[in-house]
């Protein structure tokens, strides 16, 4: 076994799927494959935010062994040429996409760049009619991303086709009637009413984050560390300072908690490694 390149994968997996090889692999379908990718994905993502080394190799491992399964089902399926092309036909289009990098281009800002990529891309489609161009790439972004993420990405691909707010001011202030509707339904019996304009109002909020640079799926994710590290810190205080967790009132909580974050400042606790909260 080839134990030092992709190889040592790829002949793990002829040995999975040939005749003497693993029931369940041999079961499984590129359709099938793709919940356990996404699993992976996410724990690899995960591990790479928690900056534990270990995991963070573990976790690409898996993520490669199950690209690398995928492209042998789909290229059994005639699907795909073969890892080998896929890998040549990303090198070509990535190249052609950065012809500040790999031609005589020239991309001075951010905004140039972008420009360049979705012009390429366009040609790339074949496309000569805007608005067809526009509703294909919306429709490209995959209905299993998380909603926090396919929403700020929604708003970016509405931004790159000229339908967006023209200063963040008018952002903001479409923002803030999206909270006012949010609570004035508060006050009816109709929970579908709500919940739709809870989503407006989140929809909203994730666009005002992009503008300032946020991605809400990572803030969000952050703000959950956080909150989880200092509500165990809070439930050992208690334990320390000899405290019935079940008998303490609200204020008593809210003392504690305070008294956490006090302690985190004082200790210098990295305020963004947790996100952002009260």
């Amino acid at each position: 076994m080839a134990e030092n390149s992709p190889q040592a994968v790829l002949e793990v997996l002829d040995a999975l799927l040939g005749p003497n090889g693993c029931p369940w692999d041999r079961e499984q379908t590129p359709e099938s494959l793709g919940d356990y990718l996404l699993e992976e994905a996410f724990e690899l993502v995960d591990a790479v935010r928690r900056g534990e080394e270990k995991d963070i190799a573990e976790e690409l491992g898996d993520v490669f062994f199950l690209l690398f399964f995928l492209s042998r089902l789909l290229s059994s399926r005639g699907q795909i040429p073969g890892l080998q092309g896929v890998w040549e036909a990303n090198a070509r289009k990535m190249a052609d996409r950065h012809p500040h990098v790999f031609a005589d281009a020239r991309c001075t800002t951010r905004d140039d760049l972008h420009a360049t990529w979705e012009r390429i891309k366009k040609k790339e489609k074949g496309s000569t009619d805007g608005t067809e161009y526009v509703r294909s790439s919306v429709a490209s972004i995959p209905g299993s991303l998380p909603p926090l993420l396919r929403a700020y990405r929604l708003h970016a691909k509405a931004a790159k086709a000229g339908f967006t707010w023209d200063t963040d001011a008018e952002q903001q202030a479409a923002t803030g009637r999206e909270w006012e509707e949010f609570r004035q339904v508060l006050a009816e019996d109709d929970p579908k009413r709500k919940e739709e304009e809870f989503g407006d109002l989140l929809f909203s909020l994730v666009e005002f984050g992009r503008r300032q640079g946020i991605k809400a799926n990572a803030a969000l994710h952050s703000a959950n560390l956080k909150f989880i590290r200092r509500f165990e810190a809070m439930l050992d205080l208690a334990r320390h300072k000899g405290l019935d967790w079940s008998g303490l009132g609200m204020e008593e909580k809210d003392a504690l908690w305070e008294e956490v974050k006090r302690s985190e400042s004082r200790s210098g606790v990295n305020r963004y490694s947790g996100g952002s909260g009260g």
